[in-house]
C-alpha cells in the first residue's frame, strides 16, 4: 500500500524529547518526514548526518525535518546529542505511524527474515498533502535529492 501523491498525508502523533508532535503542528510549513530503522547504526547515522549537514539549507527554504524510528525517546536523545542533530526525532513505539505510512516491511538479512522499517522519506506540503516519496532509500545523495525536490517549482 502506498499513499497517492496529492492526497492528505496520514495524521500522526509521536513522542519526542520536547513532548508530543503531530502532523497538524507543521500546518503551513513543508515537512520532510523520514523513517529510518535504528538509532546509531551506520546507515542511519550517515543519513541523519546528511540531513544535519543540509539543515541550514532546508530551514532557509522554510522546510522542517522530522526523523522517525521505533527507538525510544531516550535512545533518540542520545543519538541526537552524539551527532548534534538540529531536528527532532519521533519515537513510534507503538508502530502506528510506521504502519500508516506503510514502511514496516518484511526484510531479510543473512538468510533470516524479520520485520523492520524500510528506509523511506515523505515530502509533505504546507497543506498537509503528500508531494513526493522515496522508498528503499539509498543514503548517499539522498538529502540533496530531497532538498532539490522540496525547493523545485
Amino acid at each position: 500500500m502506498t499513499i497517492p501523491l496529492g492526497q492528505p498525508a496520514p495524521a500522526f502523533s509521536l513522542e519526542t524529547e520536547d513532548g508530543p508532535v503531530t502532523l497538524a503542528d507543521y500546518a503551513g510549513r513543508t515537512l520532510v518526514l523520514y523513517f529510518y530503522p535504528k538509532d546509531d547504526t551506520s546507515g542511519c547515522t550517515t543519513e541523519a548526518k546528511s540531513f544535519r549537514d543540509a539543515f541550514a539549507d532546508f530551514q532557509a527554504a522554510g522546510i522542517d525535518i522530522l526523523g522517525v524510528s521505533r527507538d525510544s525517546v531516550a535512545s533518540h536523545v542520545k543519538f541526537r546529542t552524539k551527532h548534534e542533530l538540529p531536528f527532532r526525532l519521533g519515537s513510534d513505539s507503538t508502530g502506528a505511524v510506521t504502519e500508516a505510512y506503510a514502511v514496516w516491511k518484511e526484510k531479510s538479512m543473512y538468510g533470516r527474515t524479520y520485520f523492520g522499517i524500510e528506509r523511506s522519506t515523505f515530502l509533505i506540503g504546507p497543506d498537509g498533502t503528500l508531494k513526493a516519496e522515496w522508498r528503499k532509500v539509498k543514503v548517499p545523495g539522498h538529502a540533496a535529492a530531497v532538498l532539490k525536490a522540496a525547493t523545485a517549482g
